[in-house]
């Protein structure tokens, strides 16, 4: 039996959102269809090269490719972690999250490289996602100094800030906390012209922007706030628009809890089936920019895509990923936007 001591934070959140305009309920996502069915087990990140291939880490630690218009995955390596996100860098190789060993690379023969594991002398706890820049940086997020990987749902019940915003130097081996005291740190995105990037707070239902150029270089700011679900990964397309994956609606009675911290502090010593569930619900989002919200695709039912924790465009195809699932969801977008 796990024993987890928390300490919660009372915090009223705001009222979410109505689902109206842009965030009206679609059924966009139930045209989704799935590859890998039963073959791949937890692909919560993606990385999609320019020839298509797929590439994933499973919930057992190994690294996968799916040839593009395939359905197999292939074995390139096992991280003996759980690989969350993926990213490709400018030599081929493959830099993984791995929640439990860091920031890995993993070269062309799949020889596994540990690249960083820790920051001004605070280990990792939950290394999550990340993006490179043209200059070959690494921009990654540690959801949490304090908890783990199985331990995340009682992040959400303390409620607070442990999650870091870092990247890592390449050229020099160095690795700089960029921002600290993040809610649940989690995806992460570069801007287009790589001005700034962002951060997902998931347990503030938020994503902050920190700006790496001009006037306003080395501060924070809110990006879009009081989103109507929990933010995982967000990828941006390459017109610089970005696709955030929700992994579910809000959940009322988490949001009521909330505000009571013997509550919260009750709630961690149940079992896990009495705690609030996570509606099966399919949500993405598509942001410009400025943080405005452009689009959504749902699936309300949760039927055929659910609990989504990656969404990456390439051409007219948004690849979908899920933490829990045992598939990758393909849609085609070529006539949705």
């Amino acid at each position: 039996m796990q024993c987890v001591t928390i300490d919660p934070l009372a915090y009223k959140p705001s009222d979410p959102p109505e689902l109206i305009g842009k965030l009206k309920p679609n059924q966009k996502l139930e045209s989704a269809r799935k590859i890998a069915l039963g073959k791949i087990d937890g692909p919560e990140g993606l990385e999609i090269d320019r020839l298509g291939n797929i590439y994933a880490g499973t919930a057992n630690g190994d690294i996968v490719r799916i040839q593009a218009g395939g359905d197999d995955p292939e074995w390139i390596a096992n991280t003996g972690g759980r690989p969350l996100g993926i990213q490709l860098d400018a030599k081929g190789n493959l830099v993984v999250c791995d929640s439990y060993k860091g920031l890995l690379s993993i070269d062309t023969e799949g020889k596994i490289e540990v690249l960083t594991t820790e920051s001004n002398g605070v280990p990792f706890a939950f290394t999550d996602d990340l993006d490179i820049a043209r200059d070959g940086k690494i921009y990654f997020s540690d959801a949490s100094f304090k908890f783990t990987q199985k331990e995340y749902l009682y992040d959400l019940l303390e409620s607070r800030p442990y999650g870091r915003l870092l990247v890592y130097d390449p050229k020099n081996k160095t690795t700089t906390t960029l921002l600290e005291k993040l809610f649940f740190a989690n995806g992460v995105a570069l801007s287009k012209n790589e001005d700034f990037v962002l951060v997902n707070e998931t347990y503030r239902y938020r994503i902050t922007k920190y700006w790496l150029k001009g006037s306003k270089s080395g501060t924070s700011e809110i990006f879009i706030d009081n989103l109507p679900g929990f933010p995982d990964n967000i990828t941006r397309s390459d017109n610089g628009e970005f696709y955030l994956a929700l992994f579910t609606k809000r959940n009322s009675q988490m949001d009521n809890m909330h505000p009571s911290p013997w509550k919260k502090k009750f709630t961690s010593f149940l079992p896990k089936f009495l705690w609030p569930s996570p509606e099966p619900y399919g949500f993405v989002l598509r942001l410009s920019e400025k943080g405005e919200i452009l689009e959504s695709y749902q699936d309300p039912s949760g039927k055929n895509m659910r609990a989504i924790t990656h969404a990456q465009k390439k051409g007219n195809t948004l690849y979908l990923g899920s933490l829990y699932s045992n598939w990758i969801g393909i849609l085609d977008i070529k006539n949705q936007e």
